[in-house]
């Protein structure tokens, strides 16, 4: 039996962003909720953590360089990914230990790598930034789908949620929606 299989040109409008499109059609919170670049930056600091987490000696200089690379050398991201990942490293040990009290059954040396490092990311934005806590556990949780397993959302947003300060819970709606739209999506985009 023969099958007639018919061929669709595939022709791409002149302003057809393949970046736009995927983020779109796969991560659709993403393209609506988030800043792209500071997602983008706050990728690159995850990357970074993970590297110093595996590999303690790496130098400051390198990663420094590597954040430059990753994002083009655009100094506000940058320093973005930057702030976010020295912050965490300098922070490490209280970081360490808050997700060790809440962490039942789980000891940091168990938890998967990127899943650890996304944790201490996400912590980090929440204790030392004015970041609202929906958009730094939005970001956690689609870092922890694009680089982690199938598990790792439901884990990162259990440990995440535990760890809101109770400051940023009692946020108004308001004042969250006026502070995600600065952090989550502004004119940098």
């Amino acid at each position: 039996m023969r099958v007639n299989k018919k061929v669709i040109p595939f022709d791409r409008p002149t302003d057809y962003n393949h970046d736009a499109y995927c983020r779109a059609l796969y991560c659709p919170r993403l393209s609506t909720r988030m800043s792209p670049r500071r997602h983008q930056a706050r990728e690159v600091a995850l990357q970074m953590l993970f590297q110093k987490d595996l590999n303690p000696d790496v130098s400051a200089d390198m990663i420094r360089e590597q954040i430059q690379d990753m994002l083009d050398n655009n100094e506000q991201m940058c320093r973005f990914a930057w702030s976010l990942f020295a912050g965490t490293i300098e922070s490490r040990k209280v970081i360490d230990q808050k997700i060790e009290s809440v962490a039942a059954n789980w000891t940091l040396s168990r938890m998967p790598p990127t899943d650890r490092n996304v944790i201490r990311l996400g912590l980090f934005e929440l204790l030392y930034t004015d970041t609202p806590h929906p958009v730094v556990i939005d970001e956690a949780l689609e870092l922890a789908k694009s680089f982690g397993t199938a598990q790792s959302a439901s884990f990162v947003n259990g440990i995440l949620d535990k760890l809101v300060p109770a400051a940023k819970r009692t946020t108004t709606s308001s004042d969250a929606v006026r502070s995600q739209q600065e952090h989550g999506s502004g004119a940098e985009d």
